[in-house]
């Protein structure tokens, strides 16, 4: 098996810069590139170089302390009015995905809590805090693996739409560590792959993942994931969520929202992997979620190719919401939430929510 890269990295101690793989050129060309401005963060994260909820939150994190590591001349008043500059652009990058609002906040707090020491006192907290948002969001995607694991069945086919594997997170990923950890556990797992349109991360980055682990993968178009359940293909569905409000509802790439409704058609069940920082306790249900509008061309000129006349128009969401009823459960670091409403949730996560 092949060693697997990391997402993203720490380099360096302070001034120090965060070096990611460049998820765009993937799966031809295998490109890693350095962040040293706070600019370069935010355009890595809106571009999708990085993506994934739990990698933007991660990102977004480093991205702060490099907003600020070169500040620490600045008095304290000055330093706090950069902190919030920076964490106010990065905010700005993506809506849809919570942890990325999740990771500044957290950031926040870290230097609210510092009132008496010297911007470069804060610094040097901020990048332990960084670090540990990175582990801690790989030691959840291990446990996600372990609970979900246990979901999935002895031998068959398991669909997964986008990627929500370790190029989405710190660690194995969420739907991804679910079937890597089922895989490690001696189940038979065939994943089925979405290419997920108009982007293909399921075509260019899942497919990608599996192969360096050694997991049997067969990419299909998003329009035959009805047929290969028909056919008995798929014994269980697995994606990520970007954000899932307090009654269960989901938010993912476009597209996941179908494949709930197929699953729930063909008696197949529906699970959602992600950990508890990507629940909006804020949010009553997926109804108030902010839905990513992008740009025109990744469907009118997709790598490249005019497929669409000009003048056409075209709405390019980026994210669906899957209702709480059609989700059999929702695999989180704490254990499987089910049945899927605002009570299970509350009682999984609430208690210690950071949203």
């Amino acid at each position: 098996m092949a060693e697997i890269p990391k997402t993203q990295s720490w380099i360096g101690e302070l001034p120090g810069t965060l070096r990611m793989i460049d998820q765009t050129r993937l799966p031809g060309d295998f490109v890693e590139i350095d962040c040293e401005t706070v600019q370069q963060v935010w355009d890595a994260i809106k571009r999708l170089s990085v993506r994934g909820a739990p990698a933007i939150g991660v990102s977004a994190a480093y991205g702060t302390v490099i907003g600020l590591q070169n500040e620490t001349s600045l008095s304290r008043a000055d330093f706090d009015l950069k902190l919030n500059e920076v964490t106010d652009h990065l905010a700005d990058s993506r809506p849809t995905a919570v942890n990325l609002f999740w990771a500044l906040d957290r950031m926040k707090n870290v230097a609210g809590g510092m009132t008496d020491a010297t911007p470069a006192e804060v610094v040097e907290r901020l990048l332990v805090e960084a670090r540990a948002i990175e582990n801690e969001d790989r030691e959840m995607c291990a446990a996600i693996g372990r609970f979900g694991a246990e979901l999935m069945p002895d031998k068959g086919g398991v669909l997964t739409h986008c990627n929500a594997g370790g190029l989405a997170t710190a660690g194995d990923g969420t739907a991804l560590s679910v079937l890597f950890a089922a895989v490690a556990a001696g189940k038979k797992i065939h994943v089925f792959a979405d290419e997920t349109r108009p982007l293909l991360q399921g075509a260019r980055l899942t497919s990608w993942e599996c192969q360096q682990r050694d997991v049997p993968v067969t990419v299909i178009c998003d329009s035959m994931a009805a047929l290969v359940m028909r056919e008995k293909k798929v014994q269980a569905v697995v994606t990520g969520a970007d954000r899932i409000a307090a009654n269960g509802d989901a938010a993912n790439k476009v597209g996941t929202y179908s494949v709930a409704v197929l699953a729930k058609a063909h008696g197949i069940p529906f699970y959602v992997a992600a950990p508890s920082s990507t629940f909006d306790m804020s949010l009553a249900s997926g109804d108030l979620i902010p839905i990513e509008e992008r740009a025109r061309d990744e469907i009118s000129h997709g790598f490249g190719k005019q497929t669409v006349p000009d003048g056409v128009d075209v709405w390019n969401p980026a994210f669906d919401v899957t209702p709480a009823e059609l989700i059999a459960g929702i695999i989180t670091e704490r254990g499987v939430i089910t049945p899927v409403n605002a009570k299970s949730v509350a009682a999984m996560i609430e208690p210690t929510s950071g949203t």
